[in-house]
């Protein structure tokens, strides 16, 4: 059966890149930097390991990612159009990244040769490991055999729905990077107290403080439960993750405690999936970022 249309994201979606291409999906990487001149591509000159290996050995080097260039989508979609296959392009919320501008500049510049083709670009309002629960949502639709318009509206209706909650090592990153001030940073330090921040329509908030990781996560947790309480919102209807930074162990720990709350709550997830948080959003929260994604289903599940 021919595709009835191609997914596309940025390198923020950090979905695996095995998982990618066993659906069918084409990644457009971030790049990233260590030293502000020599920039290379996520998950392709540099691993996801490497790159927190590097950040945890080099303690006080504080690395930069820089966007796709246009010419990079161009290199993306060109395949596809010129087969006739609609191509559906998620990106990173735009308040972070001007990735979706270097898509929607490539769109204009494929229009001009090819003014038939057929390219959605969507700011997914969201990111990292969010962002890889929604193009799932889109890998789901298009295997159901949704086409290109009615995958786009669904998409577009799904995506408010999409929340992360979640904490930090410490406050070193975000202060290097503008997001909290020196004076924060600093008591933070001293006394034990990390943030947790959520992320929704684009836009991060502050939901808290807590003493001591343990807490932290606790308290992160506890607004995903909320959320799904709020909502009214069940395994049927929704998706959720787990996403963590150099500590595979921790992540597949929380992940378990994750799974026994959900289940004290009657929310019977069979699991609950587990990501690596890349580069593209771990160049701002340190090696150590931990929490929780959830966004709608794009096509609810009978029980």
């Amino acid at each position: 059966m021919s595709e009835l249309f191609r997914i596309i994201s940025d390198g923020s979606c950090d979905l695996p890149v095995a998982f990618a291409e066993e659906k069918n999906v084409s990644i457009v990487p971030f790049y990233v930097s260590f030293d502000d001149e020599h920039y290379e591509r996520e998950n392709v000159e540099i691993q996801i390991r490497d790159f927190y290996q590097q950040m945890v050995d080099r303690k006080g080097v504080y690395p930069k990612s820089s966007m796709p260039a246009t010419q990079d989508y161009v290199d993306a979609f060109l395949p596809w159009v010129e087969k006739k296959v609609p191509v559906v392009c998620i990106c990173i919320t735009t308040k972070f990244s001007g990735s979706m501008q270097s898509a929607l500049n490539a769109k204009n510049i494929i229009l001009e040769d090819h003014p038939d083709a057929r390219i959605e670009v969507i700011d997914s309002t969201i990111n990292t490991v969010l962002q890889g629960l929604y193009v799932q949502e889109a890998i789901r639709l298009r295997d159901a055999g949704y086409g290109f318009e009615d995958a786009v509206k669904r998409l577009e209706e799904i995506k408010s729905t999409g929340r992360i909650f979640f904490t930090v090592g410490d406050m070193e990153y975000l202060q290097h990077g503008g997001r909290i001030g020196k004076v924060a940073s600093v008591a933070g330090s001293v006394l034990g107290i990390r943030p947790i921040i959520t992320l929704k329509q684009g836009e991060i908030y502050p939901s808290g403080i807590g003493r001591g990781r343990k807490r932290t996560f606790e308290k992160s947790l506890e607004l995903l439960l909320n959320y799904l309480t709020e909502n009214q919102y069940t395994p049927e209807n929704v998706s959720i993750c787990l996403g963590y930074g150099y500590d595979i162990e921790e992540g597949t720990d929380c992940a378990r405690i994750a799974l026994e709350e959900l289940h004290k709550r009657g929310l019977m997830f069979e699991t609950v999936p587990t990501y690596q948080i890349g580069a593209t959003i771990g160049v701002h929260t340190g090696p150590y970022p931990l929490g929780f994604g959830v966004i709608e289903k794009a096509i609810h599940e009978s029980k």
